[in-house]
């Protein structure tokens, strides 16, 4: 059994489990197969949790497992969810999201928020209302407080992550990122190939982490019937081609009890193989075609060089991270190496012709 993996919050140095939780199915589970399947989650590794429930009824089974253990979670508490009702509403009312927020932090028995989101922004009207409303202004008031320790935002559309961006004050973003989505299928396909590409770009280049919402497309990706491409992904697919994504740190499959989380587990102890999402290839729209997407189907390089890795620095380097070109100097083979042997322009799926890639970035980072 493998452990858990960890990425680095760039803006406070957390060290984040690359599988993190949703809380969108556990309310099937009794309240106490809830708080047993938590603990479990922490014995396995998993830190970090999106407390963003469809129900009310989580909140004091996760209480009861984090109590002592509370210095082991990561929880992304949302500024605009509200449970008043039982089930998850949403609002922008300032004194709403005041009452919802102490109720939260009673139920899960802790006084601080590891990440306090502006929830769920996915219209500029949306935006202007919890601006006007003092929601952006109250979680910054908590943060210099030490309430809240990070400030993040749960968007599906990009446009308006990129607005928020702007204002410099997020630590952290949720986002929806899936094969479907990326590729303009689905309810929250939002922007082109392009536009959803640079915002991965941007978040890395910034510091800004991203957590992964809605990997799977709501289960339409898993079964063929649904799946938006005729073919069905695997869990271990999705998860790996998420985590494959500038900026990404951790993604959060909902789950219904311990057996959804051992499967969802079972992606730290999947081969190369059964993690290879490449097939998307040929389900790509013809604009994907010829853009590195860092999938490594190219591996292994007779020459030892890791093709995507040296892509995604030349990327970001190219959006302005300043930090990309030292990453892309410390690796023990660079563009320079490449031996062209054309291996990996056979293998590509996404016709990238990696040759002529390699003799660009020599030039662009080496001068050569």
């Amino acid at each position: 059994m493998h452990q858990m993996e960890y990425r680095k919050l760039p803006h406070g140095g957390e060290k984040i489990s690359i599988i993190g939780l949703g809380t969108s199915s556990i309310q099937a589970c009794s309240e106490k197969e809830i708080t047993e399947t938590i603990e479990y989650a922490l014995e396995r590794g998993v830190n970090f949790f999106d407390m963003a429930s469809a129900e009310a009824k989580p909140f004091a089974a996760y209480g009861k497992a984090l109590e002592g253990n509370r210095a082991k979670a990561y929880l992304q508490i949302h500024f605009g969810a509200n449970y008043a009702t039982g089930s998850y509403g949403w609002t922008t009312n300032l004194d709403t999201i005041k009452r919802s927020v102490d109720w939260q932090l009673r139920n899960l028995r802790t006084d601080y928020i590891d990440f306090g989101f502006i929830h769920c922004i996915d219209e500029a009207e949306d935006l202007r209302k919890v601006e006007k409303a003092g929601v952006i202004r109250y979680i910054e008031d908590l943060k210099r407080q030490g309430v809240v320790r990070h400030i993040g935002l749960s968007t599906h559309t990009p446009a308006l992550a990129n607005q928020v961006l702007d204002m410099g004050i997020l630590d952290m973003m949720m986002f929806s990122i899936n094969p479907g989505y990326d590729y303009r299928h689905g309810a929250y396909a939002i922007g082109e190939v392009d536009e959803r590409m640079a915002l991965y770009r941007r978040c890395e280049k910034e510091g800004v982490g991203i957590s992964v919402m809605k990997a799977f497309s709501g289960g339409q990706l898993l079964d063929a019937k649904t799946s938006p491409f005729g073919a069905a992904l695997t869990e271990h697919q999705c998860i790996q081609y998420a985590l494959d994504k500038p900026g990404v740190l951790t993604v959060l499959p909902g789950i219904r009890g311990k057996k959804d989380l051992d499967r969802i587990l079972g992606f730290l102890d999947a081969t190369p193989e059964e993690r290879d999402y490449s097939v998307i290839g040929s389900f790509a729209p013809s604009e994907a075609a010829g853009k590195c997407v860092y999938c490594n189907h190219c591996k292994p390089c007779p020459a030892g060089l890791d093709v995507g890795l040296i892509n995604k620095y030349y990327d970001l380097s190219r959006a302005g991270d300043s930090l990309a070109r030292d990453h892309y100097r410390n690796l023990e083979k660079t563009a320079s190496d490449c031996i062209r042997c054309g291996h990996c322009n056979h293998r590509c799926p996404f016709q990238v012709d990696q040759m002529t890639r390699m003799s660009e970035i020599a030039e662009y980072f080496e001068g050569k």
